[in-house]
């Protein structure tokens, strides 16, 4: 059962943020616990899960991937072999397709040819990834053109320097007329948690999105190109997050943790945070996700050592094909 528990001192706002403003968001919202989340999250990884339903775990988090390549030497050809890792991830095991294949706007056209109408979705990363520092017409017009090209999904970074200043309807506003971009596609609002700095201001900026985007649209950690990405504690504030903004207004909100995943292990110890915060009901892809390059391999490996009996090396699957 799902309890709305707000405990545990104000921490200390980011020096950057104006203390009047950010007092009142926290006087709205609630602060956080920040010793109470550290000491649950340490709990799940002790957490151990055996047979079946280990091999249940990893295949639910194999469907929950968004498998992604987002570097300066892509090209169509390894967006192809990426898109049919995607549909085929071991084409001798029982594992199914996984979620989505995220790539740079350039090359959502090159993936469309291969995975349009499959099941596995588009995302492409915008509005000036990873950065989001250009002018907001420029941001808007990449997650048009990235639609018109054939994306299901966006992932957009905030403002963070407008959050950081406490400019907060500003940073509302800009997320707003990303979803209107969107127009049908999903959108993944990215706070770049390791730049937000407390805990605080990732739970601030969590309902500072969700008051803005629509139902089945997700937050997000991180974009996987700064020194720290998802962790289990940020995680976690987000997921309260989302299970606090849910009892308030019944508007379920989904969630990704990016960059920094890459065991099989780790992925399960997520996915126990998410059945203990926000229940069954969030053990989905269309509720939850993964952003990662290099998890996939290792949730493969795990999945056939459990069919076979035998532990497998790490290049037992190649990087952008499920084959041997």
């Amino acid at each position: 059962m799902i309890r709305l528990v707000r405990a545990g001192p104000v921490r200390s706002y980011s020096r950057h943020m104006p203390a009047p403003a950010f007092r009142r968001l926290l006087d709205d919202i609630g602060p956080v616990d920040a010793v109470g989340v550290d000491e649950r999250v340490a709990k799940y990884t002790t957490r151990s899960i055996k047979k079946q339903s280990k091999v249940f775990g990893l295949k639910l988090a194999v469907t929950m991937v968004d498998l992604t390549t987002l570097e300066g030497k892509d090209t169509p050809g390894k967006v192809a072999s990426l898109c049919q890792k995607a549909l085929c991830p071991h084409p001798e095991g029982d594992v199914p397709q996984v979620a989505a294949v995220c790539v740079y706007p350039a090359m959502v056209k090159h993936a469309a040819k291969h995975v349009k109408g499959t099941g596995v979705r588009i995302a492409s990363v915008a509005t000036a990834f990873p950065s989001g520092q250009a002018p907001l017409k420029t941001r808007l017009a990449e997650v048009r053109q990235a639609v018109a090209d054939g994306a299901d999904e966006i992932d957009m970074v905030i403002n963070r320097g407008a959050f950081l200043a406490g400019e907060f309807a500003g940073m509302q506003d800009e997320i707003a007329a990303v979803v209107e971009a969107c127009g049908d596609a999903t959108l993944k609002v990215i706070l770049e948690t390791s730049e937000l700095e407390t805990y605080d201001n990732i739970r601030a900026a969590s309902f500072l999105a969700m008051r803005v985007i629509r139902p089945g649209d997700f937050i997000k950690t991180s974009t996987g190109k700064t020194s720290a990405n998802a962790t289990l504690g940020n995680n976690q504030v987000m997921l309260d997050a989302i299970r606090d903004f849910y009892l308030e207004t019944g508007t379920e909100i989904a969630m990704k943790p990016a960059g920094g995943i890459k065991t099989a292990k780790q992925a399960l110890q997520f996915l126990i945070a998410v059945k203990e915060t926000l229940g069954d009901a969030w053990l989905t892809n269309t509720r939850y996700r993964f952003g990662a390059s290099s998890l996939l391999n290792d949730l493969l490996r795990q999945l056939e050592t459990q069919r076979t009996g035998a532990y497998q090396a790490p290049w037992t699957f190649t990087e952008d094909s499920g084959g041997y």
